[in-house]
């Protein structure tokens, strides 16, 4: 069975030329996006996901707009609206060493390199040079975790663990 990891959801329509703004949840959205690339579209209420092809990527405030090969008009795409944008299993790229998938760093158990378990990772920010994990306490409290090498040492996605070292000001 394929397993289908989430690289977007289209929102709206954007202008009356097929394109569609896109919220992205892709780790590379200028690769994911590139024109010639496949995208598969699902949808509640469908069977079988739609296979897209993608004809125009540009970036436009917080949005990703995208047009498709075949869909030039925006009655074409009006049904897309609230579909989730997914590639298969076999469209994941090889990543250098220290990149990871969001999915194999979301629910990784982060503790510190003195054995003090801290909390599960449950969601990822890219604000800007670094990624930033926000990691959930067993109190319901949120960390920031830096992405960077002075902090993170350790990180094993098979068995969702991850080891960091605690900097001064992290942990408050």
């Amino acid at each position: 069975m394929t397993e289908w990891f989430n690289v977007g959801k289209i929102v709206n329509t954007h202008g009356i030329r097929g394109e569609v703004r896109v919220i992205s949840r892709t780790d590379f959205p200028d690769e994911r996006y590139a024109p010639g690339n496949v995208l598969f579209l699902f949808k509640d209420s469908a069977q079988a996901p739609v296979e897209l092809t993608i004809q125009t990527h540009r970036k436009h405030k917080n949005f990703d707009l995208l047009t498709f090969e075949g869909y030039d008009n925006v009655n074409l795409v009006e049904t897309f609206k609230e579909g989730m944008l997914k590639i298969s299993e076999n469209q994941l790229t090889d990543l250098e060493d220290n990149e990871f998938y969001y999915h194999e760093i979301i629910g990784c158990s982060v503790s510190t390199d003195e054995g003090k378990t801290l909390g599960e990772v449950n969601e990822i920010l890219s604000p800007g040079a670094n990624d930033v994990w926000v990691v959930k306490t067993p109190e319901g409290k949120e960390l920031l975790i830096p992405y960077i090498e002075s902090v993170v040492k350790k990180v094993d996605p098979s068995s969702k663990q991850i080891i960091i070292t605690v900097i001064e000001g992290l942990l408050e």
